[in-house]
């Protein structure tokens, strides 16, 4: 008795498809700078609620060399007391923009207030009348030319632009695709294998 096995394989069977690999990159790239971007909102968010730390652009450059102009600074909120002569603080000036310079006086002016006197480091005379406040902000430290960037990343134009770009590449990489396989290949999924195996001649006892 000849007994036969016909084995079909098919190409089609073995070969996996995988998402195409630039796309994936992309995806990744977009994922990984929105990741970071929320967390630095989280830090910024729990450091002005918890620590009363911020962030001031400079937008001239009265405290030049030290600070100048575009520079972003870090500063924290602190009670007029502890202010010294020579911190670099910024005080509120209400309507006004706020100031930042150099402490060249502080004397009280009752209660919790304090009059304070100062001076950029770019300017000859202090500033034209003392400041009476009872909490200031004291400079930590800062960058320079950071400021212009950030000017123009919230920018509107610059915003519209940059989500439509991100949206594109999101849609790109996320959109369908076929993975287009060498011709060989191609020809070898259209036409099983079967595989013979040897005939065995089998007699009965």
């Amino acid at each position: 008795m000849a007994l036969h096995r016909n084995v079909g394989l098919s190409a089609e069977g073995v070969d996996v498809k995988q998402r195409n690999g630039r796309g994936g990159a992309v995806s990744n790239a977009l994922l990984n700078i929105a990741a970071v971007g929320g967390l630095v909102c989280i830090v910024l968010v729990i450091l002005a609620a918890f620590f009363h730390i911020t962030l001031i652009m400079f937008k001239t450059g009265s405290m030049g060399p030290t600070i100048p102009a575009g520079s972003l600074a870090v500063v924290k909120k602190i009670p007029a007391s502890e202010v010294r002569v020579g911190d670099v603080v910024t005080i509120d000036r209400g309507a006004a923009l706020p100031v930042t310079h150099r402490v060249t006086s502080v004397s009280p002016a009752g209660g919790d207030a304090f009059k304070i006197t100062m001076r950029g480091d770019a300017n000859q005379a202090d500033d034209p009348a003392p400041y009476v406040v009872t909490t200031v902000r004291i400079v930590l430290g800062s960058v320079p030319k950071l400021a212009y960037a950030l000017s123009a990343a919230s920018n509107p134009v610059v915003l519209g632009g940059v989500t439509l770009v991100m949206a594109g590449a999101v849609t790109w990489a996320f959109w369908p695709r076929e993975e287009r396989e060498p011709r060989g290949r191609r020809r070898a999924a259209k036409e099983p294998l079967v595989e013979h195996a040897p005939e065995l001649d089998k007699t009965a006892p």
